[in-house]
């Protein structure tokens, strides 16, 4: 191969090409190009940054969480709610406004709404469920059927029902399901939704007929059928 030729391949390889392209565009926008890199060098640190500052939140959260656990096991509501002055602790609702975006803090949502109803507060409880953000698998059931509880308090029974469904539904299983589509049941035949009623409970008879629910949602059938 002459020198020629050899100088005519590489002025036409692809690689030297696309280098020969980027040489020229750095040289025309070498401000932008720098700005860009240390823009990213930023986001990179920041991220990093971000991921310490929320580790070190979440760690605070759960000590503070132990701690408000503490009295709402002991069925010290009031306390586990607004924490103690004397004891110098703080409650979930301090969790919640000082770490609201960690998992210590969700969980918070969920105690401070049990221990706002046990405490006769219905609707600061709704609004604490309502903010939970539910876990995934069977841990997530006893809230939504929580939840349910509420708005059945509240006499809200269609929205109880649907979500005794999403309980139901949430984690299928021969327990906890069940029980779920019963209490469905049962909560449209308060709303007066009678054929939903009757739904619910043929569920429970056809497809849990060996669960503890299947001879109450029998009965129900017959006091539905009899109201007929």
């Amino acid at each position: 191969m002459s020198k020629k030729q050899a100088r005519e391949e590489l002025e036409s390889d692809p690689l030297l090409e696309t280098f020969s392209k980027a040489q020229s565009f750095y040289d025309q926008n070498k401000s932008a190009v720098i700005g860009g890199i240390i823009a990213l060098i930023l986001i990179i640190g920041g991220g990093i940054g971000y991921y310490y500052y929320s580790t070190s939140q979440e760690e605070s959260a759960q000590q503070l969480l132990s701690d408000a656990t503490t009295y709402y096991i002991n069925g010290n509501y009031q306390q586990a709610l607004t924490g103690s002055d004397e004891d110098f602790a703080v409650g979930f609702e301090q969790i919640i406004d000082n770490y609201p975006r960690t998992d210590a803090a969700n969980l918070a949502r969920y105690y401070a709404a049990v221990s706002a109803f046990n405490l006769g507060n219905l609707q600061e409880a709704i609004s604490y469920i309502e903010g939970y953000e539910l876990p995934d698998g069977i841990l997530g059931v006893g809230p939504i059927s929580f939840h349910a509880m509420l708005m059945t308090e509240e006499g809200n029974y269609s929205e109880a029902a649907k979500l005794y469904i999403k309980a139901a539904e949430w984690d299928e299983n021969s327990s906890t399901t069940p029980f779920n589509y019963l209490k469905a049941a049962q909560t449209y035949n308060s709303a007066g939704e009678k054929e939903q009623a009757k739904e619910y409970a043929q569920l429970v008879v056809d497809e849990y007929s060996n669960s503890p629910q299947a001879s109450e949602a029998q009965r129900l059938l017959g006091t539905l059928a009899t109201a007929n």
